[in-house]
């Protein structure tokens, strides 16, 4: 094997500036976990760990729009502007990349899908990628032959056209198959949810194809914690919520300063992301005038919420060049991961294979 050669930080552009809270390597460690999170503004997924020396790792590498990410056992996917990426861990047990890194994630799989503007996405029983397919409304898997084949639409939805129509975005899956997804309105005409962000975004119930609520602002993430919980992102109004999965009723837990998109549940704490408005996007949301009564201005990054307390433990912030993020996921049993990008020289000279059997 060619051990790669990528430093923490590879791959990251200059304007790029990250700190961390004081806490984030201890809550990383004692949790045994790592992370991934993505920015599509700059194309970027990024590797959170903890080094030896108890220092924090940020790796950073290229993947065009880069969107949803999933986590499996030695394992990532990767939605991105027009592929899914399945990225490997090359490392057997024991070993360390560079003589720092646990898990070297290599890009060995892309499979080609079209620019239908990928945003979540999960792995079902039978170990098929399922994503959401925002341009069409739709949930969908990889397919052989075709760009994508779709699996399951909104009742409200009429037919499949490249017209988001109404901003299907986020998916949990649970026991193996697709149980809840997000969408900002029940539009079924194009672009009709952008009409729509103030109020009447809705959790969909997969199964049953009924809304669960319709009480949300731009709603992003749904997410079942351990306990069967279900949890999301009510982003137009800047809260972490929980929303019974019986009566719809929702309880905002805690606000964040920016605009949520993706979220992680994990030993009853919310990870989710943060991003700041687009060219005055926030003015019609009630996420701009929470700011403004709380003296705040957005900020990028990630935030660690305690789920009992509401409060922000821990968190990452990212300033510079970057200004929007997407989704986030745990990498249980890893405690400082890599990835390498695509056009790269470690891409190129980093090889691995198995022994003669």
């Amino acid at each position: 094997m060619s051990a790669p050669q990528a430093a923490p930080g590879a791959g990251a552009p200059d304007a790029n500036q990250v700190s961390a809270s004081r806490g984030l390597a201890d809550w990383l460690i004692s949790n045994g976990v790592s992370l991934a999170f993505t920015s599509y503004q700059t194309g970027q997924l990024f590797t959170v760990g903890v080094l030896s020396d108890g220092k924090i790792s940020v790796n950073q590498q290229n993947y065009a729009r880069a969107m949803g990410v999933c986590v499996q056992a030695g394992r990532l996917y990767l939605g991105a502007l027009h592929q899914v990426w399945r990225l490997e861990n090359m490392l057997a047990p024991g070993q360390l990349g560079n003589g720092a890194f646990d898990a070297v994630y290599v890009p060995r799989n892309a499979q080609t899908t079209g620019d239908v503007d990928i945003h979540e996405l999960g792995i079902d029983k039978d170990g098929r990628v399922i994503f959401v397919n925002t341009k069409y409304s739709c949930l969908a898997t990889l397919d052989l032959t075709h760009s994508f084949k779709p699996i399951w639409k909104p009742p409200f939805i009429s037919k499949l056209a490249a017209e988001d129509r109404c901003h299907l975005n986020g998916l949990a899956m649970e026991d193996g198959v697709p149980r809840y997804v997000t969408a900002v309105s029940r539009s079924d005409v194009v672009n009709g949810w952008r009409e729509r962000r103030h109020e009447g975004g809705v959790i969909i119930d997969v199964p049953s194809g009924e809304i669960v609520t319709d009480r949300l602002s731009m709603p992003h993430s749904p997410c079942i914690a351990e306990d069967g919980s279900l949890w999301a992102l009510d982003s137009g109004r800047g809260q972490i919520v929980r929303v019974d999965r019986d009566s719809g009723a929702k309880t905002d837990i805690a606000f964040c300063p920016g605009f949520l998109r993706g979220l992680s549940i994990h030993r009853g704490h919310a990870i989710a992301t943060l991003s700041k408005p687009r060219d005055g996007s926030f003015k019609e949301l009630a996420l701009q005038g929470e700011l403004e009564k709380r003296d705040a201005e957005a900020w990028c990054g990630i935030v660690i919420v305690n789920l009992v307390s509401g409060d922000i433990v821990e968190w990452i912030r990212l300033d510079g060049g970057i200004e929007e993020m997407f989704d986030v996921a745990v990498i249980p049993g890893v405690r400082c991961p890599m990835s390498i990008g695509i056009d790269t020289i470690e891409a190129k000279s980093t090889i691995s294979f198995p022994p003669i059997a």
